[in-house]
């Protein structure tokens, strides 16, 4: 599969370049994202470069479909649909720098790559999952504001930075009308 560009009102979504791998590698230093999201702790500069290569892999095989959030031509984050199986499911998977958060951002670009992604002309998806390690808030925040309907907690289903771990689970139908929800989360 071809990578596609995805435009919002503020944002562009594009494959990552390896213009992008000493951005990448600075937001990879946050904590949050290295305690949230599956980049390698510590995360080194090496590992932006691999991180791009298997983007562009990804979207070979089909299988990792993501793309790196620009505002202005500037990284801010990434957004994907990952584990797409053929069968019509996948998993969405963000995050955003520290510096981009707070704005609404990450539900902007979360919500193109949804749209492409059930869309006939994108992935064809019926299904997409969203997994996060219990305790993050903020991603869990988004996927409420996007419609997913949460489905519970995982136990020792996820492995985090800290080994294995407890994780929420959600999910959107393509038939689902995408209203915001209230989960049973603190």
């Amino acid at each position: 599969m071809e990578p596609v560009v995805l435009r919002t009102l503020r944002l562009e979504l594009s494959v990552l370049t390896e213009g992008d791998a000493e951005a990448l590698f600075a937001a990879g230093q946050d904590p949050a994202v290295q305690r949230y999201t599956s980049v390698p702790t510590p995360f080194r500069r090496a590992d932006a470069d691999d991180l791009i290569a298997a983007t562009r892999a990804g979207w070979q095989t089909g299988d990792r479909l993501s793309w790196a959030v620009r505002e202005q031509g500037v990284l801010v984050g990434i957004v994907g649909l990952y584990r797409v199986d053929g069968k019509g499911s996948g998993e969405l998977g963000y995050w955003l720098a520290a510096p981009a958060r707070g704005r609404g951002r990450l539900t902007e670009a979360a919500r193109a790559a949804l749209d492409w992604g059930f869309s006939a002309d994108g992935a064809a998806l019926a299904r997409i999952e969203w997994h996060a390690v219990v305790g993050n808030t903020a991603s869990a925040r988004v996927a409420e504001r996007l419609g997913f309907r949460f489905e519970g907690v995982r136990r020792a289903a996820l492995i985090g930075s800290d080994g294995r771990e407890d994780g929420w689970s959600a999910a959107l139908l393509a038939t689902d009308d995408r209203t915001p929800q209230t989960w049973p989360i603190p």
